[in-house]
């Protein structure tokens, strides 16, 4: 079985052109149970460069669908053995104002709009840059 990945190495995933937040804004929670935005901030604002996207989408998944630790392994191969969408149609990055460094490892880590290190990786020649996907055409 083929499979996927979201991975990026060496890139910064700017916020999208659209984002209407101008630093880096807390996903608000919603009801009980926790968005896509709050478990992938929770995951990156906690573990900078701990985990590759792949893992961050996969965490998500899991979570949602409540899997247990034995299926965890034969559900990640299932999850990527079809492409997902990256980290650059996260709601972090299209609506909350976060930029997403992805290191030489592929392990990511989040940034706010308004942070010096956001500017810095943006200027970055050394990094592939990319813009999330926007929210309207």
């Amino acid at each position: 079985m083929k499979t996927h990945t979201t991975n990026y190495k060496d890139t910064f995933i700017e916020a999208a052109e659209d984002c209407p937040a101008t630093k880096g804004e807390l996903p608000p929670v919603k009801g009980d149970a926790k968005t896509i935005a709050n478990i992938q901030f929770d995951l990156l604002s906690k573990n900078p460069y701990q985990f590759t996207s792949d893992d961050i989408l996969f965490q998500v998944y899991a979570l949602r669908n409540d899997l247990s630790p034995s299926e965890l392994a034969a559900a990640r191969e299932q999850f990527f053995s079809k492409g997902q969408a990256c980290l650059r149609t996260s709601p972090l990055t299209k609506r909350y104002g976060w930029g997403i460094h992805n290191d030489s490892n592929g392990k990511v880590a989040l940034y706010g709009r308004e942070t010096d290190t956001y500017e810095a990786f943006r200027n970055d020649k050394n990094l592939k840059i990319v813009k999330a996907v926007r929210s309207r055409k």
